[in-house]
């Protein structure tokens, strides 16, 4: 079965890209979706969820930014200019998956006091919450595009599951 890049990252260079561009990321999102809902349930804008819910919408707002950083130049601008691209299930995966970092990196500017510093703390609960359900949104549409054979959409497997031109991150022992 042919894959798009989007899996083809996660499965190169096991278990390394896995947690670099999955493990990672998810488990940042999910508690920050998590004290999200707690904190929108409960109005308790102090204490300890709160104080988790805002490092973690900081640090996963940073490290979409680092991830972005990566990927464009060394993925999606070789891929894109010399037309590797599988079909567009792949351009929605990888598109999506980024663009899902966008909504991530509004809340750490937020949380940093550089993204609707004029409103009120439930203004803000609300723009918070808004910011990481269209990250959800996006995720899961990289997600399952990216779980998909190209070839539903007319690739006809001209690369090779063997043939990985992804970049690979590699570790250093």
């Amino acid at each position: 079965m042919n894959m798009t890049h989007y899996m083809e990252l996660l499965a190169v260079n096991q278990p390394w890209n896995l947690i670099v561009f999955m493990a990672i990321p998810v488990i940042l999102a999910e508690t920050l979706a998590v004290s999200e809902l707690y904190l929108l349930y409960t109005r308790k804008l102090q204490g300890r969820a709160r104080a988790l819910n805002r490092a973690t919408g900081v640090l996963v707002g940073i490290y979409f930014v680092g991830i972005i950083a990566y990927l464009v130049p060394n993925a999606v601008i070789p891929i894109t200019q010399s037309g590797e691209w599988r079909t567009a299930l792949d351009v929605i995966a990888v598109g999506s998956y980024l663009i899902g970092g966008i909504p991530l990196i509004l809340v750490a500017l937020q949380e940093l006091g550089l993204l609707h510093r004029q409103l009120a703390d439930e203004q803000k609960l609300g723009w918070h919450a808004f910011y990481v359900a269209l990250f959800l949104v996006f995720a899961h549409v990289a997600m399952i595009t990216g779980m998909a054979d190209p070839a539903l959409l007319g690739d006809a497997g001209t690369t090779p599951a063997h043939a990985m031109p992804m970049p690979e991150m590699t570790h250093t022992h």
